[in-house]
């Protein structure tokens, strides 16, 4: 039996015009599937990250879970569009990198991975040959945000499902947040299910394939795993019970899905207040000036929790102590889950890599 979804958006009076957005998506896919369009392929492996939905199912945490393990075996490259950054054309991460120049999520990616080469170009064909050049010793690369971006044909390519609202339950734009129609699925190499909060069952899989009419050997299934929040400042880890005991915690951030974040929290902190923004929002000193009214006026001791994303963002911005004093950044990492007939994602990467490196 299906699960319950939560898909809130949905406006399913504006399903005659999702219907002629498809089929403008369908013709477009026919004429990359048909060679009309060009499609580009590079001498290197290019693991391709992406989905259907626009935003929410966490293509940043599988990129970091990729990039942890990928840069232990191989010189790797990530290139993003970098959304909604205030540059154009090819920026590489540097140290003179802000989330307004190269975007949040590349900026937040950075951060973590300081010795990883990552890059922004919204032509990824021009993005990937600019990498190439600068560092012809690159052995992957790795895209972001890349499943309709048909120019470049990837080695390997993922797509992501959010678990609570699934491909198959969505509806395309604009009646609900699909880019294209659900078979576009069937262009991926794997499907992970994301945000998953329990252990799926070998019937589960079945039945997951049957509603994405996909090959149940390729779908996988990951989880989100929140570490202990770390203070802004200086990064000093405090478990999530004793940041604010017996007193308030704001939840401030603006990502496409802050519900999962907002159930963690609100095992310990039921009360807490959500300040949620549009995805990749660039936060305004008058909603700085909102927060800190709100914290003046909270029970004490009061905190305010942040996403690495959003933090991305906030490291650009002249806070107050009000704010620095009590903001905690939480981390987030994904674990994909053993199959039961123990098919492994990370080596159907590892054979497309090794086949593409032979040649």
């Amino acid at each position: 039996m299906p699960r319950d979804t939560d898909i809130p958006h949905l406006h399913r009076a504006l399903i005659p015009l999702a219907a002629l957005y498809s089929a403008v998506v369908t013709v477009r896919n026919k004429l990359f599937d048909r060679k009309i369009l060009p499609v580009e392929e590079f001498p290197i492996p290019v693991i391709s990250v992406g989905n259907l939905t626009v935003g929410g199912t966490g293509k940043t945490p599988h990129i970091e879970w990729l990039t942890a393990w990928l840069s232990q075996r191989y010189r790797i490259a990530i290139l993003s569009r970098g959304y909604r950054r205030k540059s154009k054309g090819f920026h590489l991460a540097d140290e003179n990198s802000t989330a307004a120049l190269i975007g949040d999520e590349p900026y937040q990616m950075h951060r973590k991975f300081p010795h990883v080469t990552i890059a922004v170009d919204a032509n990824r064909r021009e993005g990937i040959k600019r990498l190439l050049a600068l560092d012809p010793t690159l052995q992957v690369i790795l895209l972001d945000d890349a499943h309709q971006h048909r120019y470049v044909r990837p080695t390997f390519s993922i797509v992501l499902s959010d678990y609570n609202r699934p491909i198959y339950a969505d509806y395309p734009l604009p009646a609900g947040r699909l880019r294209e129609p659900m078979q576009g699925v069937r262009r991926a190499d794997a499907v992970i299910i994301s945000k998953c909060p329990c252990k799926f069952s070998p019937e589960q899989y079945a039945e997951e394939a049957a509603l994405l009419q996909y090959d149940p050997t390729r779908i996988f299934v990951s989880s989100i795993i929140y570490g202990s929040p770390q203070r802004f400042t200086d990064k000093h880890s405090k478990p999530l019970p004793y940041i604010a005991r017996n007193g308030h915690v704001f939840i401030f951030t603006g990502i496409a899905d802050p519900s999962h974040l907002q159930r963690h929290i609100g095992q310990y902190y039921p009360d807490a207040t959500l300040l949620a923004y549009p995805d990749h929002h660039d936060f305004t000193p008058s909603e700085i000036d909102d927060l800190v009214r709100r914290i003046n006026k909270a029970p004490q001791p009061s905190a305010i929790i942040t996403t690495e994303k959003d933090a991305a963002r906030l490291y650009g911005m002249n806070l107050p102590a009000a704010i620095t004093d009590r903001l905690y950044v939480i981390p987030l990492v994904i674990t994909v889950q053993p199959r039961h007939d123990g098919i492994m994602l990370q080596q159907l990467i590892t054979n497309a890599i090794e086949q593409k490196l032979k040649g």
